[in-house]
């Protein structure tokens, strides 16, 4: 073996050792992260999803699936600035006890999608929270595995993200509600939490919401009809339009009518 031959795989060597250092102490970012990253079992919890782009094209949807081999009795989305959510259910095989009052439910929330407002989609390199209430959590299995899909305003450069896990703790025995089992002392305090959590949730405009949308669309509209005819009236002064008529039919002019089109024949 020439001395060349011994410098070159030398080479090879240390440039093989320095990549596998650096592929070990530099891994990958992580798109979405979970807040807290671990919950009891049979709990009610505040989950916040922080989602990071790291591709090149900014994200203006983020769609959270829920896992179908632990479901949850409810899932709530709760107000998060510059971001409307939309719910979509799914059925469920088994039943489950709410956190309310362990009134079984049969339908429950498949997914959630966070669409951005106009103008406030998530530029690359910045993070949003996306929140959601959440319980009972499942009573059984060590984790709970959450898809997290991006929509980008150029998919071409945009990139998938991988799921986050949600570690579960074993329950201490009162983390239930008395209505499914539990006891009543941090019970109470446990589902009133959570009841509070479940009505700030943004489930949709209300009846007096949208009422309100209509009469605010009424009065623009009457505004407009009343800056129209203000306008179409003539100026104080000035002859009424058949006296103009007349005296432009005198003057040789042809005869100006309110209309370019009649029916019948003219009289």
């Amino acid at each position: 073996m020439t001395r060349l031959e011994k410098h070159r795989r030398a080479g090879v060597l240390a440039a093989t050792v320095a990549a596998g250092v650096l592929g070990i102490a530099a891994p990958a970012a992580a798109d979405v992260t979970v807040s807290p990253p671990s919950v009891p079992q049979g709990s009610g919890q505040n989950l916040s999803f922080r989602v990071t782009n790291t591709a090149r094209s900014p994200i203006t949807r983020v769609k959270l699936v829920l896992p179908t081999d632990l479901p949850v009795a409810e899932v709530y989305p709760l107000s998060v600035p510059d971001w409307a959510p939309q719910i979509q259910g799914r059925k469920l095989e088994t039943p489950l006890p709410s956190i309310h009052d362990g009134t079984p439910v049969t339908e429950t929330t498949g997914s959630i999608t966070w669409i951005a407002m106009p103008g406030k989609a998530l530029p690359p390199g910045k993070s949003a929270d996306l929140t959601v209430a959440i319980g009972p959590m499942p009573s059984t299995g060590a984790s709970m595995s959450f898809t997290v899909q991006p929509t980008y305003a150029d998919p071409a450069k945009g990139a998938p993200m991988p799921p986050v896990a949600l570690a579960l703790t074993p329950g201490d025995g009162t983390t239930g509600h008395s209505g499914h089992g539990g006891t009543t002392t941090d019970t109470d305090a446990d589902a009133a939490t959570f009841a509070a959590l479940a009505e700030a949730a943004d489930k949709g405009p209300g009846f007096w919401t949208i009422a309100g949308w209509v009469v605010a669309a009424l009065a623009v509209a009457g505004a407009a009809i009343a800056i129209l005819r203000s306008r179409r009236r003539p100026a104080a002064g000035a002859p009424p339009a058949e006296e103009e008529n007349k005296q432009l039919v005198a003057a040789g002019a042809p005869r100006v009518t309110a209309w370019s089109y009649k029916d019948g024949p003219e009289e």
